[in-house]
Order: C-alpha cells, then sequence, then structure tokens
C-alpha cells in the first residue's frame, strides 16, 4: 500500500511539473512570436527618428548638438539590436529547455503509471475516445505553436544579423571606409570612419592649411554610392590593389602560363592606342587606357571572353590644352593606371584630363587639372577613398595632392605641397589610429588626413626623380629611390627613421611588405628581402632582365614580371624559393591585376587574361 501511495505521489509531483513547464514553453513561445511581429513593425536598428535628424543635420551640417543626440541614439539603436539579439537566443534556449522538461515528465509519468483499469461500458469507450482526440488536437496545437516560435526566433535573428550588416555599412549616421592594411595575418582590417556630416566639418576646419581652388565645391557630402569593404577587397579597383599597397586578395591565382603555346592563356586583346597603365578589375569587366598626342580613349573588356564591350574616347573636356605636352617615349600619354569603385570608372591623361564613366562607358564628368609641367610626363596613378578620386599632382608648378568628388569632380579639398616633381602614386593605409594617406616626393615622405588634406606628419628623407611609391605593414612605412636611400619610417606621435640603406635601390618599381619582410625590385634586375624591422638582408637574387613592374603579393606569393615579360613567381618568405618562371612572349612594364583564379597583364601590345 505505501508503495501504491509513493508512486501516486511522484506521479501528481510530475503532472505538476509538466503542466509547470508546459505552460511557461507556450507563454515563452507566444513571447517570441510577438517579438517577431513587433521587430516587423519597427527596425531597432534603422529607425526613423535617426534617419529624420540626419536630414536635419545634411541641411545645417554644423550644429555640433544634433550631431552628439545623433550619435547618443545610433548607439541606443545599436544597444536594442544587442539586446534583441540575447533575448531571442536566450527565449529559443529557454523553449527548448521547457520542451525536453516536458518530454521527459511524461515519459517518467508513463513508466510509473500501472495497467489502466477496462472500462466496461460503452459510453465509458466513448468518453475515453474523446478525450483522446481532445488531447491529440491539443497536443497537435501546442507542437504547433512551439515550431512557429523557434521558426520566428530563427528569422528574426536573421533580420537582426541583416539590419546590423546593413546599418554599418550605411552613411546615414556611419560610414565604413576601406581603412587597409595589412596585419600580421596578411589580412585588411576595417574599422569605422567618422560620420557623414563630419566630413564637411574636417574640410572647413582645414581651410587655412589646405589651398581651395575656385571651384571647390563646399555643399559635397559623403554620399551613399561608393563601394562596401567587402566590394573592394573582392575586385582590384585601382594600381597595386586595395589601398595601392601591393597586396591583392583573390584566390587560385594560377602560376604557371606560356605565351608561346598559349597554355593558359584564356585570352588576349590587342590594345588599339599605346599606353604604359596597368589594368583594373571589377566583377566581369577590366578596365586600361590607351593615348598618343592627339587621341585618349578607355577601354572596357569582358573579363570572361576578352572582348571589348565599350570604348569612350575622351573629348570636350573642359579646360583641356589643344596640344599635349611633349613626353618620353618610357612615359607616354596614358602612363597612370585607372580607378574603379563599381559605380564609375576613373581615367587621367598626360595633358591633366581626368574622365569618369559610368559602367557603360557614358561620360558622367570631366575636367582638366592644368597641363602637368615635367620633363618625362604624368605618371601619378588615381586612388580613391569613400567618395573622393585622390590625385598626387606634384608638378613643377603649384605642386598639390587633392581630393575630388566622384560624383561631381568638383575639387573637395586641395592642399599645397612643398616638393619637387614626383612620378609616385598614392597609398591610403589604415595604420591603426587612423586612415592615411601617404606619399613620397623629394624632399620628404608625408602623410594626409583623407577626409581634409591636412597634413599629419612629414620626414625629410628622399630625394631626387621619385618614381616608386611607398609600402606600408604593421607601423611601418617604406620609402625609396635610386641614388637616394631605402629608408623605413616607424609612425606614431612621433614618426622617426628606424632604418636606412643604400644598398640596391629602385628608380620604378615599388616595394611591397609584410609585419616581417620587405621586398624590392630594382630596375636593373635584383630582387631583395629584408627584414622589416632591422634592415638585415635576409636573401638577393639576380636576374638577367632589369623590373618596371612591381612585385605583387597575393596568396603567400609574390609575382613579379621583368621587362620581357617573365614572372618570376616566389615564396613570400625570408628565403627565397622559386615557384615558376612562366613566359608572356611580350616585353611588360605594367603591374599585374588579379581576379580569383586569374591574373591580367598588360603587355607591349597586348591585354592578358591568364586562367585555366
Amino acid at each position: 500500500m505505501q508503495e501504491n501511495n509513493h508512486k501516486k505521489v511522484n506521479v501528481r509531483l510530475w503532472k505538476r511539473i509538466v503542466l509547470i513547464a508546459a505552460v511557461f514553453s507556450l507563454l515563452t513561445a507566444l513571447l517570441l512570436i510577438a517579438n517577431y511581429i513587433q521587430l516587423n513593425r519597427a527596425d531597432p536598428v534603422n529607425t526613423k527618428t535617426i534617419n529624420m535628424l540626419v536630414e536635419r543635420l545634411n541641411q545645417n551640417p554644423d550644429d555640433d548638438a544634433l550631431r552628439n543626440e545623433i550619435r547618443e541614439l545610433d548607439l541606443l539603436a545599436r544597444k536594442a539590436y544587442f539586446t534583441n539579439q540575447w533575448q531571442i537566443r536566450t527565449g529559443a534556449y529557454l523553449l527548448l529547455i521547457g520542451i525536453i522538461v516536458v518530454v521527459v515528465a511524461l515519459q517518467i509519468i508513463k513508466s510509473a503509471k500501472g495497467i489502466e483499469p477496462e472500462i466496461p461500458a460503452e459510453k465509458g469507450l466513448d468518453f475515453l475516445s474523446n478525450q483522446v482526440i481532445t488531447r491529440k488536437w491539443v497536443s497537435i496545437s501546442g507542437i504547433s505553436l512551439v515550431g512557429i516560435a523557434l521558426l520566428f526566433a530563427f528569422l528574426t535573428h536573421n533580420k537582426l544579423g541583416n539590419a546590423i550588416t546593413q546599418a554599418s555599412t550605411s552613411t546615414q549616421t556611419d560610414t565604413i571606409s576601406s581603412k587597409l592594411a595589412v596585419n600580421s595575418n596578411n589580412t585588411i582590417e576595417t574599422s569605422t570612419m567618422v560620420s557623414d556630416s563630419m566630413t564637411t566639418s574636417e574640410v572647413a576646419e582645414n581651410q587655412d592649411t589646405a589651398t581651395n581652388e575656385n571651384d571647390v565645391d563646399t555643399t559635397t557630402k559623403v554620399l551613399s554610392e561608393y563601394p562596401t569593404y567587402k566590394e573592394i577587397i573582392q575586385n582590384f579597383p585601382c594600381f597595386r590593389g586595395p589601398g595601392g599597397n601591393g597586396i591583392a586578395y583573390q584566390k587560385n591565382v594560377p602560376t604557371s602560363w606560356d605565351g608561346a603555346s598559349g597554355a593558359n592563356i584564356k585570352w588576349k586583346f590587342a590594345v588599339p592606342l599605346p599606353g604604359f597603365n596597368s589594368p583594373v578589375v571589377w566583377e566581369d569587366k577590366v578596365f586600361i587606357s590607351g593615348a598618343n598626342a592627339t587621341t585618349r580613349e578607355v577601354y572596357c573588356i569582358d573579363r570572361n571572353t576578352g572582348k571589348l564591350l565599350w570604348k569612350a574616347p575622351v573629348v570636350n573636356v573642359p579646360g583641356s590644352p589643344g596640344t599635349s605636352p611633349k613626353v618620353t617615349d618610357d612615359t607616354g600619354h596614358a602612363a597612370p593606371t585607372l580607378a574603379v569603385d563599381g559605380r564609375r570608372v576613373y581615367a587621367i591623361f598626360s595633358n591633366g584630363d581626368i574622365i569618369a564613366l559610368d559602367m557603360d562607358g557614358n561620360k558622367v564628368w570631366a575636367r582638366n587639372l592644368g597641363t602637368p609641367s615635367n620633363h618625362y610626363g604624368h605618371s601619378s596613378s588615381l586612388m580613391l577613398f569613400n567618395n573622393m578620386v585622390i590625385i598626387q599632382y606634384d608638378q613643377k608648378n603649384s605642386p598639390k595632392v587633392m581630393a575630388l568628388s566622384t560624383t561631381t569632380g568638383k575639387t573637395i579639398w586641395s592642399t599645397a605641397r612643398e616638393v619637387k616633381i614626383s612620378w609616385a602614386s598614392p597609398v591610403i593605409v589604415y595604420t591603426g589610429q587612423q586612415t592615411e594617406i601617404i606619399l613620397s616626393s623629394d624632399p620628404y615622405v608625408a602623410s594626409y588626413n583623407p577626409w581634409s588634406g591636412k597634413e599629419n606628419w612629414r620626414i625629410d628623407c628622399i630625394f631626387g626623380e621619385v618614381g616608386p611609391s611607398v609600402a606600408y605593414a604593421d607601423g611601418l612605412v617604406f620609402a625609396q629611390n635610386e641614388y637616394a636611400r631605402l629608408v623605413a619610417i616607424k609612425i606614431g606621435e612621433k614618426p622617426e627613421i628606424l632604418w636606412e640603406s643604400d644598398e640596391y635601390l629602385s628608380d620604378v618599381p615599388s616595394p611591397v611588405a609584410t609585419k616581417d619582410y620587405l621586398f624590392s625590385a630594382t630596375s636593373y634586375g635584383v630582387v631583395v628581402c629584408y627584414e622589416a624591422k632591422t634592415c638585415k638582408k635576409l636573401w638577393e637574387q639576380e636576374f638577367g632582365n632589369g623590373f618596371y613592374s612591381s612585385p605583387m603579393m597575393v596568396g603567400g606569393r609574390i609575382y613579379l614580371f621583368d621587362r620581357k615579360g617573365v614572372a618570376h613567381i616566389f615564396s613570400a618568405s625570408g628565403t627565397y624559393k622559386s615557384l615558376g618562371e612562366p613566359k608572356l612572349g611580350e616585353d611588360v612594364v605594367s603591374t599585374p591585376a588579379f581576379a580569383d583564379g586569374q591574373l591580367f597583364i598588360r603587355g607591349s601590345k597586348n591585354l592578358y587574361c591568364i586562367g585555366k
């Protein structure tokens, strides 16, 4: 008798547990469903209030109180996001725990019950049948409700993830810029920049140091129509890759081909006009330019077939000179590499004409920056940052660095420079604290704020006719020039020269660096690897032909084309290890561009796509 009473007590206890767990699960399910409905009515990340305040700030960009209010609301919205995520995860786990408790308790009750007595009466059988049916539908309803709640929890979690991703790339409150830098694993790091409304304020604050031209667009705001960080690294938007730092992020790049037999040569395109610029790539389009003394053109080639998609003549440019300046044969009229952001492609030529075309070849804007005054010809390539085209315009008269609006071509800022003529190109890197434009010209290497053009720092360390651009890695800037020296500049609060060397100097190719190594190629055919932080020479390799092309690092390998079109591929390490020397069969002075599984190189006559 005692044993039976004990069993009855246990059954009653577990029945209560089932009831409590079932009610708890149903309430949790209802809360998750309500959360999903509420989220669809009001986005916790992208609120109408913030959007309205941003619109007001655009009309009154000097209202600091309003700007602070937007930041506080934005912070609260993002806190709401993380709170919602925590609630969803916790609610889903609690719901699962409740269901498990119900199932376990029911199993215990079933095992504890004895054999149920038979009900002889027919009415009793009907009652039992109705009870079973009722329980069945209640169970189905409860299970359905729980299933719907779990589904909504999953959908809500995904929806919030997408919302915060879109918000992080939106320019309504914060702009994500490509603060490009190479860390110890050779990956790009990014961080959140200032808000779009601050850009105008920074420009205004810098008007005393930056030389603003007559056509400065003082109403320019940071626009939403520029690429995200993900888009930038998936493509090859400018000379020497994202930020111009000599590092590409594509995969499965080929290491073997032969121009004579056509092995792994997917296609080649005969370029109508000469030019020494390198190709740039955006999705399925490859861009180059060509020019002579009278004609300037931009070409768009299908990346997969090699067919010409369109050709855009550069004509009727306001302010363009009647005759092109004299240039040397090894510079020509189309030496600067283009830049592309997936919205427009930008090209500049020897006479100072710069043009922006949409992705279908239609002219968006064009202007002349003033005829370049130098004795070889203009060759500094274009660089992109946010909604700006960055131009290093170190000419004999009024050298400067400037930023043009990608949408209008108007000057956002222009800063005068106390330098001599330079043929180097801008490099944009994220140095751990801020994004910087770094330029090299006689007599100094200098850093500039990309939002305002204000000079951050300068180090007098370079001289001569500077052609190579700088390289950056792990807090060090590397600059060099033939008949001058190679210097490593440690940046920070007080930038200083860490070390310098006067051996193996380059007058054309730009170096490339990692956290541990610096790789430098000379025009006379020697490649050297240094220990980045000590200047210790780890290895040197001499080749028969010289180099004008700059070394590019991709996938742990260095790709370097000599002037005869032989690609020297070697490991990006402290020990020289050749990974192949495939021949193109055509002279090369340009630098390669990359896409996943493909390499693009411009020869003296043709543009080649190398890939299986």
